[in-house]
């Protein structure tokens, strides 16, 4: 069975007639430089034994349902970790519906009932610190005492590090969070990006400041720079066709502003991005936000003179560290 590029929400989208495959699991948020040594490996392995690969995800975040209070801001939604596996190769994504049903199965039955029976797993590609089943009770060892039990071949890989320091999702959210761009984007391979519906703010951008800005809210559950002041780029990512001067799929370099707004009293934290020259109705619009670099912190300001100063200056920052 040939399968090019599907995503599965939950088992019960597993094709019937799938007879065989190589899977890799985990929650892989942000599919960071170390998940990617997992999905090539199982990539490759898929095509020595001819079967298909899939990545195994889970959504919601398994922490959920066994530890709310414990979820960490996500670096990507299921959808971004399909588009991301599929550009790197992957077949197919399946996106567990983690419940507490799922969450009381024993590792031998997970194992069984999800892995072999439903995937048909020759071969399953993990981490050195993945855990699995009733709470976390399997280990890489159990995995691979069950691998042998039931014929399927397991292959544990180490964690990547850089340095003295593990690439790791809580690692990259750490980074963000201080606003080093740099160092987030070497570990996740790209630059970090987020993607979300376009609506109205305060509306002074325009009106009051000539600086016209597409706002962008974001729940606590997604992962978001440090408060302050990058230069990035402003990409339309739906399908409705071009606006104004502004093309679907086009990069276009931006000045973004992550935070409250404390010269207006705007307690609501938001993405703004200032799109350079051009003009475009984006109401409405989806659109991915890619940071590049941190500019400045977050200030409030005198009056609003000392405020178009400053927003004077971050354009200029942007061109510069953009090449713009």
């Amino acid at each position: 069975m040939e399968i090019r590029q599907q995503i599965w929400h939950g088992l019960e989208d597993v094709p019937a007639d799938l007879v065989a495959s190589v899977v890799t699991i985990g929650v892989f948020d942000g599919v960071h430089r170390g998940h990617r040594t997992l999905i090539d490996r199982a990539i490759q392995r898929a095509r020595e034994l001819n079967v298909p690969s899939v990545l195994a995800t889970f959504d919601p975040h398994p922490l959920s349902v066994v530890r709310p209070q414990n979820v960490p801001p996500m670096l990507s939604t299921v959808d971004d970790r399909a588009r991301l596996a599929h550009e790197l190769g992957i077949n197919a994504v399946l996106a567990f519906r983690f419940t507490k049903e799922m969450a009381a199965l024993s590792p031998e039955e997970f194992f069984s009932s999800v892995l072999v029976d439903t995937l048909k797993v020759k071969a399953v590609v993990v981490g050195e610190n993945f855990t699995f089943g009733h709470k976390a009770a399997g280990t890489t060892d159990t995995l691979r005492e069950l691998g042998e039990r039931y014929g399927v071949e397991i292959d544990v890989l180490p964690l990547l590090n850089d340095g003295p320091q593990r690439v790791s999702s809580s690692e990259i959210r750490g980074l963000l969070n201080h606003g080093d761009l740099t160092k987030a984007a070497e570990a996740l391979g790209r630059p970090y990006s987020v993607c979300g519906e376009i609506v109205r703010g305060a509306g002074r951008g325009g009106k009051e400041l000539g600086y016209p800005t597409a706002n962008q809210y974001f729940p606590d559950s997604v992962a978001l720079p440090g408060d302050g002041v990058y230069a990035g780029w402003f990409e339309i990512v739906d399908a409705k066709g071009p606006t104004g001067d502004m093309e679907e799929g086009v990069a276009y370099p931006a000045a973004i502003s992550i935070g409250t707004n404390p010269t207006f009293g705007d307690e609501r934290r938001s993405v703004e991005s200032f799109v350079l020259d051009r003009d475009a109705d984006l109401y409405g619009r989806i659109a991915r936000v890619t940071f590049v670099e941190k500019l400045r912190d977050m200030h409030k300001f005198h009056g609003v003179e000392e405020l178009l100063d400053a927003i004077g200056a971050d354009v200029e920052a942007t061109r510069k560290a953009l090449g713009a």
